[in-house]
């Protein structure tokens, strides 16, 4: 089912990069940045998740909670997140639940190949758990950019 903004955001119980349980309800009361990727190390995951990095002070000082979701390994996200010093959560969605309920994981092309996959896409969520803002067809390097701005109007 295709998610709207003003729906109700999906609630997830998903492990992190240490192997501790989130859950979204554990946020209500705080805006919440999920941002789903496809992959642990591949290109635009890294310019997506160093972005938000660099610019984390903004988010902290925003009382934003970052929330990176794919549907890698926690021992794949606790490499990526040393490697790149990443300060916020990955919660690790082996069983591909959460992309599904989210409306991400959809047919994809690389190389001339399809397959499934999971679509970069991001969920700005509001203090009583509502969706925001929903942004598709995410381009990493300016992603981070682009939340913080809409931030102001939320």
């Amino acid at each position: 089912m295709k998610l709207t903004v003003g729906d109700k955001a999906p609630d997830f119980s998903l492990p992190d990069q240490e192997g501790k349980t989130h859950q979204l309800s554990d946020y209500l009361g705080s805006k919440v940045l999920i941002y789903f990727y496809p992959r642990d190390f591949t290109p635009g995951c890294m310019a997506e998740a160093c972005s938000i990095r660099d610019d984390f002070p903004k988010f902290e000082s925003s009382k934003v909670i970052v929330l990176g979701i794919s549907t890698d390994s926690e021992e794949s996200h606790k490499k990526f997140s040393q490697k790149h010093s990443l300060p916020f959560t990955l919660l690790a969605d082996s069983d591909k639940k959460t992309v599904k309920d989210y409306d991400v994981y959809k047919p994809k092309k690389f190389l001339g190949k399809e397959f499934l996959g999971t679509m970069r896409t991001s969920f700005l969520i509001t203090e009583q758990g509502k969706i925001a803002k929903i942004y598709e067809n995410v381009k990493p390097a300016v992603h981070s950019e682009e939340v913080l701005r809409n931030l102001a109007n939320i």
